[in-house]
């Protein structure tokens, strides 16, 4: 925790731009929890107990330049986490929005208001991805000829770039961290957690061959707030829990929650072929597919890395991975499907 900054009565604040949502939420608690009083949140609409607990309200967006001017007056800190969650690359023109110019503009906007530090939330998705089991860590080279086919992934690795090319100076400091799939409680608009509550819904057809890492959003948040101190400008940080496949991490759901795992094993081009099939046969039916080509595709990789780095320099240390998944599990029973549906 950022003992130095927490419960201080500076004048300047510290500004989380789409601080309403699943991880900003977390790093807001904690900043409350800690005594922070100095708190600014940018999003297009800040809830009452955000502003009852003495959270100043920027309600804008990140793309409109009069609004970040506004919201960077005044500020020592800026935690970027505002950006827009889609599998579907027909949504590149809306993240590149966001993700890039939104975060160039921002960045003009930090470096006229003097901000001296930057918080940046990226994604493990830019480092950690392969067709094989291998662990990534930061010194490895970014994959850009993988993550260039999906929309999300490129959009969060060239808002990277456009932070590390438009932030920085004398006295000024960017920190970037990528987490891994955020999982756990309080996800309200399911932008992470939707691939349990598919699990408990029964919608995945199939287990795909890949694996995955998932981090608990609370532990995320906590290396936030630490970083705010401890992150090394223009460093990388990667924050996960644990590598699993895809089939133990639908196993671990299954003993959970009591809902039986897919049991159908599908070879990786046979899925992604008729991913693709199905997809152009709604396509020309005018109608959504049940499965996206690119979410197919993505599950038959591997996002294995290590959080070594994010360890000994921020003090991440996340929690067991079955309370993790226990809390999301109930979580989203409880708020999204009524408890005790299935």
């Amino acid at each position: 925790m950022a003992k130095s900054r927490v419960g201080t009565k500076s004048e300047k604040r510290i500004l989380i731009t789409g601080g309403t949502g699943f991880l900003g939420a977390h790093i807001v608690r904690q900043f409350l929890d800690a005594g922070e009083t100095n708190l600014k949140v940018m999003a297009s609409r800040v809830p009452e107990w955000m502003k009852d607990a003495g959270v100043k309200a920027v309600e804008g967006s990140v793309t409109d330049r009069d609004d970040l001017s506004k919201a960077c007056k005044n500020v020592s800190a800026i935690f970027h986490l505002a950006g827009k969650v889609s599998r579907d690359n027909a949504d590149a023109v809306a993240m590149n929005r966001v993700h890039l110019e939104g975060t160039r503009l921002l960045c003009e906007a930090a470096n006229e208001a003097e901000v001296s530090t930057m918080v940046l939330a990226s994604s493990s998705g830019t480092i950690a991805v392969s067709e094989t089991e291998h662990i990534f860590d930061e010194t490895f080279p970014q994959p850009v000829e993988t993550i260039s086919r999906w929309a999300y992934y490129a959009s969060k690795y060239y808002q990277e770039r456009a932070a590390l090319e438009n932030f920085g100076g004398e006295g000024r400091r960017l920190v970037i961290l990528n987490p891994s799939l955020l999982l756990g409680p309080g996800d309200e608009r399911l932008s992470s957690t939707k691939v349990v509550l598919d699990f408990l819904a029964r919608k995945i057809p199939y287990c795909p061959s890949g694996g995955l890492n998932f981090v608990d959003a609370r532990d995320a948040a906590q290396a936030f707030v630490s970083a705010l101190e401890k992150g090394r400008d223009r460093e990388r940080y990667l924050l996960g829990s644990e590598n699993m496949t895809f089939a133990q991490f639908f196993g671990r759901l299954e003993r959970l929650s009591g809902v039986s795992a897919p049991m159908l094993n599908v070879p990786r081009k046979l899925a992604m072929a008729g991913s693709a099939f199905l997809s152009s046969v709604y396509r020309n039916w005018g109608r959504p597919s049940p499965v996206e080509p690119s979410e197919v595709e993505q599950a038959e990789h591997y996002w294995y890395f290590s959080s070594e780095k994010a360890e000994e320099e921020l003090g991440f240390s996340p929690r067991d991975p079955q309370e993790t998944l226990q809390d999301t599990i109930s979580y989203i029973r409880q708020n999204v499907l009524g408890d005790g549906i299935f």
